[in-house]
């Protein structure tokens, strides 16, 4: 006899027979260990990633209105007309939602590009056509995760992706790139690199530098409007907070025109705003103290973002122990549903990762809210990276082929990437400062001009280890060596790209402080 459990059967194989996988990767990244199969009542939560209208109209649009003689220039658009160009069709939502509820999946958030739903194992197992597992990493850190989903035809053209599926995401917190290579003493009030006022250019910014030398070097002497609406900030990533005290010794000693200044914070996704943390603080009072130094007396606000960014595990984050990933996609989504007027005009973050380490899928998502940003007037610039062409110059695809690694975010063409420099006279580009050429977006035509002559200039050298006809980077580079920073009482010095991406933020705040 046919019985129920038999049709039901039938018609499970058959509703997998429609499905294809979407996302794999071949094994368990380096550093992770399979460790049980998850239990079927185990919880876990997804976003799914719709398609969207109008896509190539949001970087026409984006074009129009940052080229200075299109009759477009500066007419910048309000995030609702956005949503409303790019929000996906009613029968993509329907299709997405139809497959979860067809699926007996109830809680169910819509979020026009975005969908977040909660079930159990069982059911994202069916759902998904996979089977999730624990796995563990040599930190002892464990995971929910499988190493491949399938979706249907029915709605396989109306999304971009589900996660964390394949995504081998971290918790741990980590310093970022902001190198530290003078571990200081503790402040006494007074610098010890200058006494009283500085010539132009103090023979000592070869040595350190400060806000002081930073403001003569690139012969800045606007003081900005405190009230003319304009305002500048930064994000915070990794459970780093800048710390209010650190900035009131800085002004002291590095910038006493600012002294009883501060900044705003805004949290999302849980980030806090831990002032006693014995955890790493550097790179956000580094943001935060050259911002305000460089940018003063436009008002500063911190974004300080919880969570974990997704990783894609590669030489250079063999473990997630090594995974400095941040959430980008969590902070934009909250940053562009805010008003205009709610956004700082120039944003920096100085953070990045290899571009291979990241999938498509998500870093095309990530890169088109930045370019929203843009479309809205707002300035976004990333540090290049801090390891050149790339320190660990292997594909992650399982072939091992030699290439330069492009880092990402910096690599994305709608944000302004900052390169590293140092020295006063001359002043050269630092060994460690990241350059390259991206391997997911082409070459946009505002740098065919500079890009074709360097190429031509360089003829076969290195040729096959980057992609020439891939977006450039950086875009600019500003001083980025012998930073000094007060980082839980302790004046210290730091390097990096990251500290080059605050300096041309704050810098770039003047000048829209000059436009408003």
């Amino acid at each position: 006899m046919f019985s129920l459990n038999s049709a039901l059967r039938l018609l499970s194989i058959a509703s997998l027979a429609q499905a294809a996988v979407f996302e794999s990767i071949y094994q368990a990244p380096r550093g992770w260990t399979f460790v049980r199969p998850a239990e079927g009542a185990e919880i876990l939560k997804l976003r799914l990633s719709l398609k969207q209208q109008n896509v190539e109209s949001l970087y026409d649009k984006l074009m129009e209105v940052s080229t200075p003689d299109h009759k477009q220039y500066g007419m910048h658009y309000e995030g609702h007309e956005l949503r409303s160009l790019l929000e996906p069709t009613k029968e993509t939502s329907s299709a997405a939602i139809a497959w979860l509820q067809e699926n007996n999946i109830t809680s169910i958030t819509d979020d026009s590009d975005y969908i977040l739903f909660q079930t159990n194992v069982k059911t994202a197992n069916m759902l998904l056509d996979t089977e999730f597992g624990w796995y563990r990493s040599e930190e002892n850190q464990e995971i929910l995760r499988t190493l491949k989903y399938s979706v249907p035809e029915s709605v396989r053209d109306h999304i971009n992706f589900v996660q964390p599926t394949t995504r081998f995401g971290s918790l741990k917190p980590l310093s970022s790139y902001a190198q530290l290579f003078d571990a200081g003493h503790a402040s006494n009030g007074v610098s010890k690199w200058f006494g009283g006022s500085a010539p132009q250019v103090n023979i000592t910014c070869n040595l350190t530098i400060t806000p002081e030398c930073l403001l003569d070097l690139y012969n800045v002497h606007y003081k900005a409007d405190p009230n003319n609406g304009n305002t500048v900030g930064y994000a915070s990533f990794l459970e780093e907070y800048a710390r209010y005290a650190d900035l009131a010794e800085f002004e002291k000693v590095y910038a006493p025109y600012a002294v009883g200044t501060n900044f705003t914070v805004i949290q999302y996704n849980d980030g806090g705003n831990n002032q006693t943390s014995l955890d790493d603080s550097g790179e956000a009072n580094l943001d935060n103290q050259y911002i305000l130094g460089t940018s003063y007396p436009t008002p500063v606000t911190e974004f300080s973002v919880g969570g974990r960014g997704l990783l894609i595990v590669d030489g250079d984050s063999p473990t997630q122990a090594d995974n400095s990933n941040e959430p980008y996609l969590d902070f934009l989504l909250a940053i562009t549903k805010l008003d205009n007027k709610d956004i700082p005009n120039s944003i920096s973050l100085s953070y990045g990762e290899n571009e291979q380490e990241i999938p498509i899928a998500y870093a095309t998502q990530v890169c088109q809210l930045f370019a929203q940003l843009g479309a809205r007037g707002k300035s976004i610039l990333f540090s290049s990276g801090d390891s050149g062409t790339g320190d660990f110059c292997l594909s992650n695809d399982g072939k091992n082929t030699t290439k330069f690694q492009p880092q990402f975010p910096a690599s994305c063409p709608y944000v302004t990437s900052v390169g590293g420099t140092r020295y006063i006279e001359p002043e050269v580009a630092t060994f460690f400062s990241s350059g390259g050429f991206s391997n997911i977006w082409p070459r946009p035509a505002y740098q065919d001009l500079a890009v074709s002559g360097y190429l031509a200039k360089i003829g076969n050298q290195n040729k096959g280890y980057f992609n020439t006809s891939g977006r450039g980077f950086p875009d600019v580079a500003a001083q980025s060596q012998n930073f000094r920073v007060i980082d839980q009482g302790i004046d210290q010095g730091y390097r990096g790209t990251s500290c080059a991406a605050p300096t041309f933020n704050g810098i770039i705040a003047l000048l829209n402080s000059a436009r408003v």
